[in-house]
């Protein structure tokens, strides 16, 4: 009967309108996921990666549901861990999440800044495979946990929230290999990938040192720069294109006024 109301519930106007919103939040933070989940797998031998990436989202999906059906439990997670102390333990993961994160990108950074990768080819430079399934899971757990909460706060709705976690699944499956490859091809927009890392973990940090930073301004300078990028690269194909006709004593094609 309970579940019977949530579903009725579910599908009022008002509660669509909530889902909409909460697919969206959760596709934004996807974003932030395949970039992670890129970077992680770079590491593994390319008849891993697929596997780490797949069998990585569905733990992190587990892991997600069963944070949806603790939610309430989770609420109780933003109180202080002792009276007098103002942290808690939501507070404790998003720092530690944060200064992971932040470790994690500044590493990789270095490494694609000082070719790293290319002085040690022939060696054993991928990650383990089982660390870089628990690497995929605890960042997406720290993501998840801020997300479930924000969602608590939308919607008291579980069912919801659900069907919202599942939805954007779906979606950050069906593309995580697309993006993280096209990222991964090209160094330039894989160290721009990693300075958006970087914004979000110092974005994670604070947030755990309770000081609150609008998503608009991280997200929206994000958009831009990538928009630069992708001009950047639009523009060299072209150069490319028009000096390989050039090469072929091919007259380019020019405006006339």
């Amino acid at each position: 009967m309970e579940f019977a109301a949530l579903f009725s519930d579910a599908l009022t106007l008002n509660s669509l309108a909530t889902l909409a919103l909460l697919i969206g939040l959760e596709l934004v933070l996807g974003i932030d996921n395949v970039l992670v989940i890129s970077i992680v797998v770079s590491r593994l031998p390319d008849h891993q990666r697929d596997r780490a990436r797949v069998l990585g989202l569905l733990i992190a999906l587990l892991a997600r549901l069963m944070f949806v059906a603790g939610a309430f439990w989770l609420i109780h997670l933003t109180e202080p861990i002792v009276a007098g102390f103002p942290f808690s333990w939501r507070d404790v993961v998003l720092i530690a999440g944060g200064l992971f994160l932040l470790w994690k990108a500044v590493r990789e950074i270095h490494h694609v800044v000082e070719l790293k990768d290319e002085h040690a080819a022939g060696q054993a430079v991928a990650a383990g495979f089982g660390a870089a399934i628990v690497q995929i899971v605890l960042l997406d757990m720290v993501f998840s946990l801020d997300s479930v909460i924000t969602a608590v706060g939308l919607t008291p709705n579980l069912l919801i929230i659900g069907f919202a976690v599942i939805a954007s699944f779906l979606v950050i499956l069906a593309y995580a290999k697309t993006i993280g490859d096209f990222i991964l091809h090209r160094p330039a927009l894989k160290i721009l990938a990693l300075a958006f890392l970087v914004t979000i973990g110092v974005t994670i940090f604070l947030e755990g040192m309770h000081q609150h930073v609008a998503k608009a301004y991280i997200y929206l300078p994000m958009g831009f720069a990538l928009a630069v990028e992708l001009l950047q690269m639009r523009h060299d194909v072209n150069r490319r294109r028009l000096a390989g006709l050039r090469g072929e004593g091919i007259e380019p094609p020019t405006n006339s006024v």
